[in-house]
């Protein structure tokens, strides 16, 4: 089978390529299947293609300025992306990731007569709701555009029962045409730390600089992802057992000035000594950030899933979570962390509290964060996806 998932931003590693697309490229591949990635290009270096691993393809496409650009604006360049794709040979199936690459190739896959599948991996917030609270506004495109591609779609794939309902219910999606291949997890890669394993250290050859150990929040820096909170619940926290923050991500380009803000709330609260910005991590490094730390915090207002707090439980490290879509799939309440319904910092710094202090919780929780985090594999993600791919071919006798 060939199939092809389109994806249009053209920010960060291989064109915009999130964990997941990338993840669920190389799983198909191993399964023997053949996967052209093709996204916008947004560099002049970009090559026309570049196989990323036997079976996988990377295809960019020009839509635009060939230069990095916000959100906000690469829907001005959605015509071109499809006109680019176009110009590809079919493949069997198309794939597309996010609302605008679904715009984009939805009309061609029509024309090719392949089916169409689309994945959102996040929905826009209805206006005027607690989650667009501090957010840009949406392009008066999406709305419109995500509707249209749940509708027309012959398959829309879902990361967990959350975004289900929520493409659904918001989105006007057949509930017939929904299915849900949950994410899956590296367990090499993320794994518990070894018998005499150093932990993740910012000092080089100081394996153990903060005798209370760390907490860590790794997200980008915008106030969906509620670093704010994260920094109140450690400063809430008794001095006397207060371990330090890490907070790992950069800033999101829509909020330049973010992190500013989250540095200056640092000092207000005294806290500068003890919350570190370590900035964005390849993946190699937010896996021994993970196993190294005592507690992830994920304070999200929303997540379609929360592959941090899956990757988090592959590590053997427990998770406290708001109970926010699809952590409440990705954390089991009171076994591998803690799943919260305030945002009140005091709230959180009591759970972070009750984690630190009651002797042998935590490790009681690593031990089944592990078993937890074996039930998602990409193997079995790959499997339901070709399930999906199959009978959508077979309704329409290819």
């Amino acid at each position: 089978m060939h199939t092809s998932p389109a994806t249009l931003p053209g920010t960060g590693d291989a064109g915009g390529m999130n964990v997941v697309e990338r993840c669920q490229a190389q799983a198909l591949a191993e399964l023997g299947h053949r996967v052209e990635l093709v996204t916008r290009r947004s560099s002049p270096d970009d090559p026309d293609e570049l196989e990323l691993l036997p079976g996988v393809t990377l295809r960019h496409v020009d839509a635009g300025p060939p230069t990095p650009l916000a959100k906000s604006v690469i829907d001005d360049h959605i015509e071109e992306f499809s006109t680019g794709l176009a110009r590809l040979a079919p493949s069997d199936v198309v794939h597309s990731h996010h609302w605008m690459s679904g715009v984009a190739a939805l009309p061609v896959a029509q024309a090719w007569g392949v089916p169409h599948v689309q994945s959102f991996h996040s929905v826009a917030a209805p206006p005027g709701s607690p989650l667009s609270a501090g957010e840009p506004p949406e392009s008066p495109r999406r709305v419109p555009g995500e509707a249209a591609v749940a509708r027309g779609s012959q398959a829309v794939v879902a990361i967990s029962a959350a975004e289900a309902q929520t493409v659904i219910d918001r989105c006007g999606a057949d509930a017939d045409r929904v299915s849900i291949v949950s994410p899956g997890v590296d367990q090499e890669m993320f794994r518990p730390l070894l018998p005499g394993e150093p932990c993740w250290s910012w000092s080089d050859g100081d394996p153990e600089p903060w005798p209370r150990g760390y907490v860590l929040i790794a997200a980008r820096l915008e106030p969906l992802k509620g670093p704010d909170l994260a920094i109140q619940a450690v400063a809430n926290l008794d001095p006397e057992i207060r371990p330090r923050l890490v907070v790992a991500g950069d800033a999101s380009s829509a909020f330049a000035a973010y992190e500013q803000e989250l540095h200056a709330m640092v000092g207000e609260l005294g806290l500068v000594d003890q919350v570190t910005f370590v900035g964005a991590q390849p993946r190699t490094e937010l896996a021994r950030l993970l196993r190294g730390a005592r507690v992830v915090l994920v304070p999200s207002h929303s997540e379609t899933f929360g592959l941090v707090a899956l990757e988090a439980a592959a590590s053997g490290t427990p998770v406290i979570a708001a109970s926010a879509g699809g952590l409440r799939e990705a954390v089991a309440h009171g076994v591998t962390g803690q799943l919260m319904d305030s945002r009140r910092p005091e709230d959180w710094a009591l759970a972070l509290t009750r984690l630190l202090m009651v002797p042998g919780l935590l490790e009681r929780m690593s031990k089944v964060s592990r078993v937890h985090a074996r039930r998602f594999d990409w193997g079995w993600a790959a499997q339901r996806l070709v399930a999906v791919y199959r009978q959508l071919l077979a309704e329409a006798g290819q």
